[in-house]
């Protein structure tokens, strides 16, 4: 059987950063097939780091990711190898998807497959704090569960 993680990312108290966080949490609620973890891991990049070297066949990353779209765009994204930029610092208050995943390799850790499925956010992290989504990225959550259900069935017939 293998073991899929689906990590939810993301700081409830900072808009549509939340995003990952919102969709696992909804996921949670789904029927999913045996071997797949849904956890929300929130801003605990160590934790996310330590999950990631446990024995998993994939794991899917669930964020909010800003690449230059219209807010509410969903993307499914594949690090590339190494990440740019990673580093082994990781904020005790964020889970920069790409400073998590340095750590993990700067710890001895070998990563599995990963994919992120993130969406296009309206709210930044710069912006005041606030909760909620954004109205776009709220109607892009339903939408991003069928995707990461979508992926896991792909991972799984890999």
């Amino acid at each position: 059987m293998k073991r899929i993680l689906v990590a939810g990312i993301g700081n409830i108290f900072l808009g549509d950063d939340a995003f990952g966080v919102e969709v696992v949490r909804r996921l949670a609620g789904c029927s999913l097939p045996e071997g797949v973890r849904v956890v929300d891991f929130g801003i605990r990049g160590l934790d996310l780091a330590y999950a990631l070297m446990e024995d998993y066949a994939a794991v899917i990353l669930v964020d909010a990711s800003p690449r230059g779209r219209a807010p509410g765009t969903l993307y499914e994204i594949e690090p590339d190898e190494p990440v740019n930029g990673a580093t082994a610092a990781v904020d005790p208050h964020a889970a920069a998807p790409h400073q998590v995943l340095g750590l993990v390799r700067s710890m001895g850790g070998t990563l599995p497959p990963v994919r992120v499925v993130g969406c296009e956010p309206r709210t930044r992290p710069d912006d005041e704090p606030r909760m909620g989504l954004s109205p776009e990225v709220e109607g892009a959550v339903e939408p991003a569960i069928a995707l990461v259900q979508d992926v896991i069935q792909e991972l799984l017939h890999a």
